[in-house]
């Protein structure tokens, strides 16, 4: 693994206030817009950018166009979780915000996040709005899922009752809250988490999904916020369009549930999503989604 420090640090009241970690994996044009606009936020964050063996040439391009981010390359690929506890391990922020390579934060966002951290030390952790290319508001944010939900819409149950799994699916991601105004939330998006450093860290049994729902579970009891003043740009699913990443979800779906609801939960949703998994296996092999 080799890393290059890092030359500037935004330091209030002799104290790094906030460490921006980006996990990337074959995103450089992505990577180079994001980076761009963190640059453009005041005070500027510690950046930190850990590189899982692209091949695309990410990792020289933020040497070339960015000497002032750390970078780190492991030299393998370590999926999501371990690539972000990688980056966290070398921060030293008091917070930590975990940021996918395919966002542009407005200038003042993460200034707003912190904000209302230090304001409201009773919190666990906040998130900002955000927003596709377009101008369409993302749904992110959720509850913690249950084993019902999980049933119901990640495996072949969701074709044989349909209605059931709507309506797991609305009460799940709040149907009933446009994301225009703030509030409460029990699980954030892996994609825009700021978190205490120190309380930051990243189930690594799993490898790409359920991270953000795994912590707040581990965070039970604990407030999560949503917040909407400086919305930030998500094109959304820029590594995860593949077959190997189907694949992942899966696995780590099943992962997930033998963590939270135990072996016989998980031997029940294997047997239950293996005719999604292997229709969505064949369908990538006869038409990749666009």
């Amino acid at each position: 693994m080799t890393l290059r420090p890092v030359p500037f640090i935004a330091i209030m009241h002799g104290m790094t206030l906030l460490s921006v970690v980006i996990v990337n994996y074959n995103t450089r044009d992505d990577l180079r817009a994001c980076l761009t606009a963190l640059h453009d936020c005041r005070p500027m964050p510690e950046l930190i950018v850990v590189d899982n063996a692209s091949s695309d040439g990410s990792a020289a391009m933020v040497e070339a166009e960015f000497p002032r981010v750390t970078l780190v390359t492991p030299g393998r690929n370590l999926m999501f979780c371990r690539g972000n506890n990688l980056g966290a391990a070398v921060a030293h922020g008091k917070y930590a915000l975990l940021l996918n390579p395919d966002t542009q934060p407005p200038s003042g966002a993460l200034a707003a996040m912190v904000a209302f951290m230090e304001s409201h030390p009773d919190y666990a952790g906040c998130t900002m709005q955000m927003r596709y290319p377009d101008g369409n508001l993302q749904r992110t944010c959720s509850r913690t899922p249950t084993y019902r939900y999980l049933l119901l819409t990640q495996t072949a149950l969701k074709l044989l009752f349909p209605k059931r799994a709507k309506q797991a699916v609305d009460h799940h991601y709040y149907a009933d809250w446009s994301r225009e105004c703030e509030r409460d939330v029990e699980a954030m998006p892996g994609s825009c988490c700021l978190m205490r450093r120190d309380e930051l860290r990243l189930d690594e049994d799993l490898w790409l999904y359920f991270p953000e729902d795994d912590l707040a579970r581990r965070h039970a009891g604990r407030k999560f916020r949503f917040l909407t003043s400086h919305p930030i740009i998500h094109r959304e699913k820029s590594a995860t369009r593949s077959a190997r990443a189907t694949a992942i979800y899966f696995r780590d779906l099943l992962v997930y549930t033998r963590k939270h609801h135990g072996l016989p939960a998980a031997a029940l949703m294997w047997l239950c999503s293996r005719p999604l998994a292997w229709g969505m296996a064949l369908r990538w092999r006869i038409r990749p989604p666009t």
